[in-house]
């Protein structure tokens, strides 16, 4: 199964953020047992920095930790023709269409996010992570 997660779910697990961090650390569990190929875009991995750097107080630590991030999931491309479709998507924040646009465009079976009714209006599915996991224990 492909998965594109969200720049929520990889803050949570990163920085230990409750209530969430349990059921975001599952799903880098399932993706270091390759259960899932999970993937971020390219224009989250810019976010992700950010918020990490900014938590840690340490470029070089930011730096290590993006390292590890990038060993374990893929990095998704965003071209201009995401960045455009994403104008016309009926996701209304257009960030998250953008995110959308990406799952579409490479055939990713879920967006896994804490911010599911932001994509409801999308042609990518997303799922909480909570519900990911059960649906993931189902088919085992």
């Amino acid at each position: 199964m492909k998965v594109l997660v969200d720049t929520n779910v990889i803050v949570d697990a990163m920085t230990s953020r409750e209530p969430w961090k349990e059921s975001a650390e599952k799903i880098f569990l399932m993706t270091a047992n390759q259960v899932v190929d999970a993937y971020i875009t390219a224009s989250s991995a810019t976010d992700i920095y950010y918020l990490i750097r900014k938590c840690l107080h340490s470029t070089e630590q930011a730096k290590q930790v993006m390292g590890k991030l990038y060993s374990l999931m893929g990095i998704l491309s965003v071209t201009g023709e995401e960045c455009v479709g994403a104008l016309a998507s009926a996701v209304r924040d257009y960030e998250d269409a953008v995110i959308e646009r990406t799952a579409v465009k490479t055939e990713m079976d879920y967006i896994i996010t804490r911010n599911v009714k932001d994509y409801q209006d999308g042609m990518a599915k997303a799922i909480l992570p909570n519900d990911f996991i059960a649906l993931m224990e189902e088919k085992e």
